[in-house]
């Protein structure tokens, strides 16, 4: 399961760097703003992940 949790986490992060590209392209603000709130916590979920695996 942790597999699938990380591509979930990694996918994650990988559409908030889009929403973030459209925002700054289209300069909407609030999806540039979207887009770096879902990297964070694709960021977050994935460190999360990370240290599950060191106590494994």
């Amino acid at each position: 399961m942790s597999g699938m949790d990380k591509l979930t986490n990694k996918a994650q992060e990988l559409s908030g760097k889009g929403k973030e590209a459209v925002g700054d392209a289209t300069d909407n603000r609030d999806l540039q703003a979207e887009g770096e709130k879902d990297q964070a916590a694709g960021n977050l979920k994935q460190a999360g992940e990370k240290v599950k695996d060191i106590f494994k």
